[in-house]
């Protein structure tokens, strides 16, 4: 007998060893317009059951599939065409002998809401505010750590550990943020971040901040998991507010599944020694470049535990693509902003574009594209250039504006220098085809932020977010910027990535409460919030052109008009008040005799003095100078 519970034991391991796989996308949907989809099956030793079938499924075949160096992986490709219906396919993997394996795979029916109250893009109609889950508000302590992750650390006063902060806690936060005036969050990535501990600078760090991660199809469990996600998205759509996923196609953490189990070494870009970026992107589009130095701007590693993906591997690339449009489908997020943009591969960039927004004609993307000139964020989107490559981005974010803001405010005005490099930058706008679709922004996770850059100056704020909120393109704000958090990344970027007040149950302050607040905190929260609601009633600044004028002595007028309403823009950046001549704008301003100070929602005649360190925003119109109200 105990021969027999040995052997029924044994029988069950194999069993166990052989039906156990994993498989990616993890499910699908009829009814997609791509009818190609590639499994990617990881079980072990699956090589052996080569030889792959199809139980009969109106609709699905299979049409090929493929091995790889290692014997763990195969890739079967299917193609489901348009009278396929939801329900389950059933695979068998068989070697010449014997059944090796068996795969029941699911296709659900797609969303019909596509479009409409989701995946539906995020635009310069648009305000983004930007946040780190882990750093924003705790909604749900039970999930801080759990024991069988590899970083099991959780502590509030290490800025190198996590946090906290998770998805239920952002959505406890919905009403704050929509009363402030956003319209869409973009959080850094929420995907699983199974890492070990990672050593930078001498210090063992936790990934908090999302971008090392170890599996796409699971969101962290740290953060709520699916559910939080799901039920976050739905309630956001719900009040009439968009997502944005973080997306990472450069890099895997090392720790990711892929990483300790890889199909075949050319998965990863290789080098005979640890090769680190360059971050030189002048090297991809530069004529007179070296193939080497282009070479270690797109394949060398941004670090040593994040592992540089090769997606001119077309099996990397499709692995990458179609997590994109399962996480889509899947969760119904609006936008795509993608990090790391230039350091990937450009045709695969353009692939996965051109597949995402074939899918889904409204979703937004725009991709990171950390630089300071003009030339080369046009060259990463699409652009007006005549060259022997064209990206099809169809945004980018806008780094040139933050910079030349952060002039424009900080620099003695001179002829390319103070808000002159704020003129010069937005007149570089020819460069791309449509300049609407880039993200503007003061500051982010990897900047310090604006309130320090500025010199905790508040008149300069107050221009700062004038100008964030009228100028051409999509408005992003870094959390916290609305009720002046401060720091610069000296001596890390954790410095920057500080918890919002209020976000844990034992903070001593609240700033999500005006209560919780400074007076000077209050004033800042409002100066947004009333920017903010003005813009999304302005067809002008939402959707309209913009036109500016030379600055002449610090003073910077530029103009947001359609053919329904004109706002006038004047930054007085200079130390002296300044004398608006009216007749200066008449191209703009013809036949148009009050404006309306958004701020003070009080009337001002256009021959008025405007103080020094001062932002008017002003809604044109026609009127009676004599009526009351005006100053």
């Amino acid at each position: 007998m105990k021969k027999k519970i040995v052997l029924f034991y044994s029988l069950f391991l194999i069993s166990y060893s052989l039906f156990s796989q994993d498989v990616y996308p993890t499910h699908w949907w009829v009814g997609m317009k791509n009818p190609k989809l590639q499994l990617l099956i990881h079980s072990k030793n699956i090589k052996s059951g080569n030889r792959v079938f199809l139980k009969n499924y109106p609709g699905v075949r299979i049409s090929g599939s493929h091995i790889f160096e290692n014997p763990n992986y195969i890739a079967v490709d299917l193609e489901i065409n348009k009278t396929a219906k939801p329900g389950k396919l059933f695979l068998t993997f068989m070697s010449i002998e014997r059944q090796i394996s068996q795969l029941t795979y699911e296709l659900k029916q797609r969303s019909n809401e596509d479009g409409k109250t989701r995946v539906k893009g995020v635009t310069a109609e648009d305000l983004i505010y930007l946040l780190m889950p882990d750093r924003f508000s705790n909604g749900d302590p039970s999930n801080d750590f759990f024991a069988d992750m590899r970083d099991t650390g959780h502590d509030r006063n290490n800025p190198f550990d996590r946090h906290g902060g998770d998805l239920l806690g952002v959505q406890n936060h919905l009403d704050y943020l929509k009363d402030l005036g956003v319209t869409a969050i973009w959080m850094t990535p929420v995907v699983e971040n199974d890492m070990n501990r990672t050593l930078e600078s001498g210090t063992l760090r936790s990934t908090y901040h999302g971008y090392a991660f170890t599996d796409q199809y699971k969101i962290d469990k740290r953060l709520g998991g699916d559910k939080a996600y799901k039920e976050l998205i739905e309630e956001a759509h719900k009040k009439g507010m968009k997502i944005i996923q973080d997306a990472v196609y450069n890099h895997i953490g090392n720790d990711h599944w892929l990483f300790h189990d890889l199909p075949a070494k050319d998965w990863l870009n290789q080098w005979p020694e640890y090769q680190n970026t360059s971050h030189r992107n002048s090297t991809i589009f530069d004529p007179n470049a070296s193939t080497i130095d282009k070479k270690i701007t797109l394949d060398g590693w941004f670090t040593p535990f994040l592992a540089d993906l090769n997606q001119c591997n077309p099996y990397v690339s499709n692995f990458l693509i179609q997590y994109a449009v399962w996480a889509a489908e899947e969760y119904g997020i609006d936008g795509w902003r993608v990090d790391t943009y230039f350091y990937n591969d450009e045709i695969f960039l353009n692939k996965i574009n051109n597949v995402l927004l074939k899918e889904f004609p409204k979703i937004s993307v725009f991709g990171e594209v950390a630089v300071n000139n003009p030339v080369s964020t046009a060259y990463f989107s699409e652009n007006n250039l005549s060259l022997s490559f064209k990206h099809n981005c169809p945004g980018v974010t806008d780094f040139p504006i933050m910079f030349s803001i952060h002039n424009s405010l900080n620099q003695p005005f001179d002829w390319d220098k103070g808000v002159s490099s704020l003129y010069q930058t937005l007149a570089a706008d020819f460069l791309y085809k449509n300049p609407m679709h880039n993200c503007i922004s003061l500051d982010n996770h990897d900047q310090d932020r604006f309130y320090s850059v500025i010199g905790e100056d508040f008149n300069k704020y107050k221009m700062g977010i004038g100008l964030l909120l009228t100028l051409r393109g999509i408005p992003q704000l870094y959390y916290g910027t609305e009720i002046l958090m401060k720091n610069t990344r000296n001596p890390t970027d954790a410095e920057v990535r500080k918890d919002f007040p209020g976000g844990w149950p034992d903070d001593i302050e609240n700033k999500f409460e005006p209560s919780g607040r400074t007076w000077q905190e209050n004033e800042a929260f409002t100066y947004v919030k009333t920017l903010a609601d003005f813009r999304k009633n302005s067809s002008a600044i939402k959707t309209g052109k913009m036109m500016q004028y030379v600055p002449e002595n610090g003073l910077y007028v530029y103009f947001r008009y359609d053919d329904k309403q004109t706002v006038m823009c004047v930054v007085n950046t200079s130390f002296e008040e300044k004398i608006i001549d009216y007749t200066k704008y008449s191209e703009r301003t013809a036949g148009l005799n009050i404006a309306n100070n958004v701020i003070t929602d009080s009337r001002i005649k256009l021959d008025s003095k405007i103080p020094p360190k001062t932002m008017w925003v002003l809604d044109l119109r026609k009127g009676n100078l004599n009526l009351p109200g005006v100053q």
